[in-house]
């Protein structure tokens, strides 16, 4: 009997299952997600579901770890300061794809070199700038270093990395690492992202690995990637940014294995992100544009999945113009009230009730902050770092720390770099006031919510005086906005062609109209027309009424909220490569590898000189992350033309995918 442990570290809960012989879930555990130290949240799940099963821990011979850290890292902008170097590009290209934006005024160098299409040197990497530029303490975590055509020639790349290696000992993210495919910028941006979330991913799963050996559990630790095949965990430290979508795509690989459903839609919900994707064939798609996560449009493989910053945990804005008001919600996580109470009852039922004597509503009313500890904080200005010290790992009112409004500033951007959490109302706490949720403190939701509740509106009426009614309007409205969320996905995914933008055609007024079944001179209907699988710790709070609201079968599954850390365990790995063959010249075929690239005559030869190595190195990176019985796939895609009368080879793409079981431990 083989066991295998599977562990999802998400923005809010840390969940474990143990599933035996990959056909039963045996038992199932929770505990909360502790981010200043995620060992703790690790070890309790796990060591829950032990207690809860009364397994030995010899008979585990797999464990695996999904995890939304990533993801959440990505939506919320947070992770570490980060140094890009760009070869062979202009100051003006750091504009596309949001690259600039990105760095968020973290240091970029560009400097002269790169290649070009054909792999050929255009200019000399500028060593001298380099060093200098890296010689200066910046307080940069990781680097990012992205050349022109690298994917055609990585020679620039590859010294730049080595530069920074012997210079700063940081660690370097190199473009072509990442994705096979043209496009600098973009290549850019996924190197940047991977080296923001290095330390990140690093730190976890030595947490993960540390508690699995202190608990006794001598398996291999495999981790999930973001189109739902399994890494080992040294790939994952390499290549933090394939685990983005990673406990969303485990979620998928978990509904199926589930629920066994061919056709439907897949909606995980979280403390800070919904995801959904679609299932088709039992199979979900991948998105052939690369990952998408928040803002940012990625290059990694990842099943096709639009994540939006909405979730149990998300934070409540009060839209107080116009004469009704209401509340909006995300796309910040936030530490639910309810949460940050049971941490520092005293500080926060004392704030509150003093919040409530005072007869007008405070701008920072319900909102409280403290400092994450044992995270680097380099490269911080002297009013980040004062007001980082102020804050403090106590919590505080937010509004006794905050002194002036430029403060306000200083804090979001202590808070995208990951060193201060904020709490503050969540559906959460309404949950716990509408009785939904009784796992925190009830009693500081329903008085965070009353301050909520009193904050005026356009018309100088209060939003909603009574506290179940304001906890009501918060939960009403988690359920349009996920509507919103499934809509445009299947919009997305329709074959016809609509003449406006998903986002536009979910919230049409004909849509809405139609999912509120109008009547009057014309009958107007909408809905889903397939079923919708619902997943998540709180799903069978929350998606009862958004079946209702888009009037399909929403079907939730028996361990929903535990989906992510059952997929972590019943996924294969499987490890994809891909390279190009050019044709600079009539007769020369062009093949295109790390050592840089080599010339054929013959354009069979060279597509079968590309395909043996790329077969080598799939093989290779398999057998690195544990997997067994490795099945080869090959797949060419030959691009050629017509010239007198005869076919002219112009390029080949050659995609080689290496799967398999991950190895279980005797």
């Amino acid at each position: 009997m083989a066991l295998l442990l599977g562990v999802d570290t998400g923005g809010t809960y840390t969940d474990a299952v143990l599933v035996r012989d990959e056909q039963e879930v045996i038992a199932r555990a929770k505990a909360l997600t502790t981010r200043h130290d995620l060992a703790v949240g690790i070890g309790e799940a796990i060591a829950a579901v032990l207690a809860s099963s009364g397994a030995d821990v010899s008979d585990i011979g797999m464990a695996s770890l999904s995890t939304t850290l990533a993801t959440n890292a990505l939506v919320e902008g947070q992770g570490g300061r980060v140094g890009l170097v760009y070869v062979g590009f202009r100051e003006r290209d750091l504009e596309a794809h949001g690259l600039r934006e990105a760095l968020g005024g973290d240091p970029a160098l560009v400097i002269e070199g790169g290649h070009n299409h054909a792999g050929g040197q255009v200019n000399a990497l500028d060593k001298a700038a380099l060093s200098g530029w890296l010689e200066t303490d910046q307080g940069i975590s990781a680097y990012a270093v992205a050349s022109q055509f690298a994917t055609r020639n990585p020679a620039h790349e590859l010294e730049v990395s080595e530069m920074i290696r012997e210079i700063t000992g940081r660690p370097v993210s190199c473009s072509h690492h990442l994705s096979a495919k043209l496009n600098g910028p973009k290549r850019a941006l996924t190197a940047l992202l991977n080296a923001r979330l290095i330390g990140m991913i690093a730190r976890l799963i030595d947490k993960a690995e540390g508690k699995l050996a202190e608990l006794g559990i001598d398996a291999p630790l495999m981790v999930v990637r973001g189109d739902g095949a399994l890494i080992s965990a040294v790939q994952a430290r390499e290549r933090p940014i394939e685990t983005i979508l990673s406990g969303p795509a485990a979620s998928i690989v978990g509904a199926r294995w589930m629920t066994g459903a061919e056709h439907s839609l897949v909606s995980d919900i979280g403390g800070t992100t919904t995801d959904v994707a679609v299932l088709r064939g039992g199979k979900p798609a991948i998105d052939p544009a690369g990952a998408q996560v928040g803002p940012w449009r990625t290059m990694v493989e990842a099943v096709a999945m639009r994540t939006t910053g909405l979730g149990g945990d998300s934070e409540v804005h009060v839209i107080d113009e116009g004469l009704v008001g209401g509340v909006t919600l995300g796309p910040r996580r936030v530490v639910p009230i309810s949460l940050m109470a049971v941490d520092a009852p005293d500080v926060v039922h004392d704030a509150l009730d003093n919040q409530l004597r005072n007869q007008t509503p405070g701008e920072y009313d319900a909102r409280f902050v403290r400092a994450v500890p044992g995270i680097e904080a380099g490269g911080l200005g002297d009013r980040d770092a004062a007001l980082l010290a102020r804050i403090g790992e106590e919590v505080q009112p937010l509004g006794a720390v905050l002194k002036t409004r430029m403060e306000a500033q200083a804090l979001k951007r202590l808070v995208t770099r990951g060193l201060v959490q904020v709490s503050g109302v969540t559906p959460s706490d309404a949950s716990h006031v509408l009785g939904r949720l009784e796992a925190w403190d009830t009693k500081a939701a329903a008085k965070a919510l009353e301050l909520t509740g009193r904050k005026r509106t356009g018309s100088g009426n209060m939003l909603m005086p009574d506290v179940s009614g304001m906890a009501q309007m918060i939960v009403d409205q988690l359920t349009h906005q996920t509507s919103l969320a499934l809509l445009e996905s299947a919009f997305v995914e329709e074959e016809v062609d609509f003449g406006l933008p998903p986002t536009q055609l979910a919230r049409h007024v004909l849509m809405q109209k139609g999912l509120e079944h109008h009547r009057g001179l014309v009958r107007i209907e909408a809905g889903v027309n397939v079923p919708v699988i619902g997943l998540g710790a709180s799903a069978q709070s929350y998606y009862p009424a958004v079946g209702d609201r888009l009037g399909c079968q929403m079907i939730l599954p028996e361990h929903a909220g535990v989906a992510n850390a059952i997929g972590a365990v019943v996924g294969r790995v499987t490890i994809r490569r891909m390279g190009t063959v050019t044709s600079p010249a009539e007769g020369k075929f062009r093949v295109h590898l790390e050592t840089g690239p080599e010339d054929f005559t013959e354009a069979e030869a060279a597509m079968q000189a590309l395909e043996d190595t790329l077969e080598y190195e799939a093989r290779r990176e398999a057998e690195l992350a544990g997997a067994e019985d490795i099945h080869l796939s090959r797949t060419r895609d030959v691009r050629s033309a017509k010239a007198e009368a005869r076919e002219v080879f112009l390029e080949a793409e050659i995609t080689v995918e290496a799967s398999g079981r991950p190895r279980i431990a005797a």
